[in-house]
């Protein structure tokens, strides 16, 4: 069991991951298990690495992905069905949870470093007046950057989001020279006090929000500063089959479990 370890503010930091069976483009992804392992069970391993956290605990709607965590001793609690994000179900799991901040990790990311979470419970800790914080990697131009899939953000001069996209922002005019680092890509990693959590989900889906389909432009245009740390490790989340395969062949390799021929 992980030790309690506290915020400089002295309250408890709690990683939730937020899981559900539904997936359009991969559906039943938690329970994938080529590896011998669920998914859903390498990202808690993976979180239960963080040296500030106090607990991590997955929160799901389904009794399947519940069934699972508990056979490999994860904690995990189960929410309402009706919630139309996952930072909702994060507010119900953590509303009887004794925490000050809380970190959404996203089920899908097996490999996210604990750093990530230990960066932001940080970033929290250090600024009592911060609410909201999340990290960003810079990159390249490539496919893959341009790719909506892959979220931009770009911040003001403290650090603090000015604006995130599925576009590749800031759009340079002149160009930019091969190899130059050319955008913040986003990584999906939230840190929010939990008493931001209940106003944020009180409020309706904004404009932006909804262009977009990006959750966190509903903090912004609501006025809330989203601060954004800058990390140099970037993260790759699971969307669809082929990046399954990726992740489980690694996996195999790095843990040398690929299938032996001969004698």
């Amino acid at each position: 069991m992980m030790a309690e370890r506290k915020t400089q503010r002295g309250a408890p930091a709690v990683v939730v991951i937020p899981a559900r069976y539904a997936s359009t483009r991969l559906p039943g992804k938690p329970l994938l298990k080529d590896t011998g392992k669920y998914l859903v069970q390498h990202t808690f391993e993976a979180a239960s690495k963080s040296t500030r956290a106090s607990r991590v605990v997955v929160a799901t709607d389904d009794e399947r992905i519940f069934r699972a965590v508990k056979e490999f001793g994860g904690s995990v609690l189960m929410t309402s069905a009706d919630h139309a994000s996952g930072t909702d179900r994060i507010a119900e799991a953590v509303r009887d949870i004794d925490c000050e901040v809380v970190v959404n990790v996203q089920g899908d990311e097996p490999e996210a470093p604990a750093s990530h979470i230990d960066t932001l419970i940080e970033m929290l800790g250090e600024d009592p007046a911060l609410q909201m914080a999340t990290l960003a990697v810079p990159v390249e131009i490539s496919d893959a950057a341009l790719d909506p899939n892959t979220v931009k953000v770009v911040t003001d001069a403290e650090g603090y989001a000015l604006y995130f996209s599925r576009s590749p922002i800031p759009f340079h005019r002149e160009g930019i020279a091969e190899g130059r680092e050319a955008f913040l890509k986003h990584l999906g990693i939230y840190g929010y006090r939990k008493s931001f959590l209940k106003r944020f989900t009180a409020w309706p889906q904004s404009r932006l929000e909804v262009t977009e389909g990006l959750e966190q432009l509903r903090a912004l245009e609501n006025g809330v500063r989203v601060r954004v740390g800058i990390v140099k490790e970037d993260t790759t989340g699971i969307d669809t089959r082929e990046d399954y395969a990726r992740f489980v062949r690694k996996w195999l390799d790095a843990h040398d479990r690929r299938p032996r021929t001969g004698i």
